[in-house]
């Protein structure tokens, strides 16, 4: 169980017995280690590494990472205020949005970074602060990512600007009199170097017109395996290349240029499991299926509905069954589409595993789930609350690092239009 190698099953069982399932559970030690591999990617001319905060925003984790040296990259006007709330200085903040924050101008001027992602919101950023430093967002031309859900660059996504755009670009920036410090690209979630590398050419050919220019952003989406057959980016040889562009573009110019990645994936993924128990079963005759049905479900991890995304999932039992079963794990929503174990093709596709035959009351331990789950989820849906969080710490301690939610604090924004009357 290399995708949750921090769980012994006597320490899940000891876990759920403190905090209950459905908890997240993310190790400390794996969260450094992999901060850590991010920091060394290799560069000509400095490196910054920011967390892509919308893959886990609980704060413990924002500031672990604020501790080893890492900044933020935040995607809404929120998760700038919640990077604030959690002691992560202004300056260390960049602000990536698909939609104008009203409240930015006031971040802006704590010194919050901000990259524009469109036109619109590059000449509201120009009349709001003319001659001031800015960054801007550009799609490439090309994307990575095994469907166009989780591909960010090329013709079918909305993320930044279009690259062709450039003399309107520029057009906004000479009227304004803005400052272009840093470019910033970002193509989705992928492997293959060849892929980045020419990610990064076409990146850097974005450098040209911006004589100011200070900084290449290349994004994240560094593609993370959580089952065993699936690919992971080995960093070390996706940055020798981009290493080696940057060294050569940086000479042609006169000056260096630095870098900065946001991973958020690589970072998390393997860094969290989730505890949930099984609460029934149910089959379908002989020429149907065997349904494990879990206390969890799309309410905590949205990725395998959505993007028929695989993790690992294993029963841990006080008396380990030899026995095996083929089972279609599903979660406890009232919803056809919660499926834990879908198709790789297709996310309405029912693909079996063979797991230890269970019984109702055993662990199951879903692995891989540290990124985009505990932060994308269909919260609340058949008003189950939100899950608990816990954080392993360096020591081996499991710490609450999130309650779990009450039914009060479900309704607590309800209101019933009679009253007061």
């Amino acid at each position: 169980m290399r995708s949750h190698s921090f769980l012994t099953p006597e320490k899940a069982q000891d876990i759920r017995r403190q905090f209950g399932t459905p908890t997240f559970v993310y190790d400390a030690k794996t969260l450094v280690a992999r901060a850590q591999e991010a920091l060394a990617f290799p560069n000509a001319s400095g490196l910054t590494v920011r967390y892509a905060m919308k893959a886990a925003s609980n704060r413990a984790i924002l500031k672990l990472f604020d501790g080893l040296g890492l900044h933020i990259d935040a995607s809404s006007g929120f998760e700038v205020e919640r990077a604030l709330l959690a002691g992560i200085a202004p300056q260390k903040i960049s602000l990536s949005s698909q939609e104008w924050f009203p409240d930015f101008p006031s971040m802006h001027q704590k010194g919050v970074l901000f990259n524009a992602c469109s036109l619109s919101q590059l000449r509201r950023f120009g009349d709001a602060f003319p001659g001031a430093e800015v960054g801007l967002r550009f799609n490439p031309g090309v994307g990575s990512g095994g469907t166009l859900k989780t591909n960010v660059g090329g013709p079918a996504s909305s993320f930044g600007i279009w690259s062709e755009r450039m003399p309107e670009v520029r057009k906004i920036v000479e009227e304004r009199q803005l400052n272009v410090v840093r470019i910033h690209t970002h193509i989705g979630s992928g492997s293959d170097p060849r892929v980045w590398q020419r990610v990064v050419e076409l990146t850097l050919r974005l450098v040209d017109p911006f004589p100011s220019l200070q900084t290449v952003n290349l994004g994240g989406g560094f593609k993370v395996g959580r089952m065993p057959e699936e690919v992971s980016t080995d960093l070390s040889e996706v940055g020798a290349p981009v290493k080696a562009q940057f060294e050569a573009l940086s000479s042609q110019l006169g000056r260096p240029l630095h870098l900065e990645i946001e991973p958020g994936t690589f970072l998390l993924a393997n860094a969290g499991a989730l505890l949930a128990t099984v609460q029934d079963q149910a089959e379908t005759g002989d020429q149907g299926y065997h349904f494990l049905k879990l206390d969890a479900g799309m309410t905590e991890i949205l990725r395998p509905s959505l993007y028929a995304s695989q993790h690992p999932i294993d029963i841990f039992q006080e008396n380990r069954s030899e026995e095996r079963q083929s089972y279609v794990v599903v979660g406890h929503c009232c919803e056809s589409g919660d499926l834990l174990t879908p198709s790789a093709d297709d996310p309405s596709g029912l693909a079996p595993r063979e797991l230890p035959k269970a019984t109702i009351g055993d662990l199951a331990v879903l692995a891989g789930v540290g990124a985009y789950c505990a932060s994308m989820s269909a919260k609340n849906y058949n008003s189950f609350p939100e899950a608990a969080e816990v954080l392993i710490d360096t020591d081996g301690v499991p710490r609450l690092i999130r309650r779990r939610q009450s039914l009060d604090q479900i309704l607590a924004n309800e209101i019933d239009p009679d009253e007061g009357a």
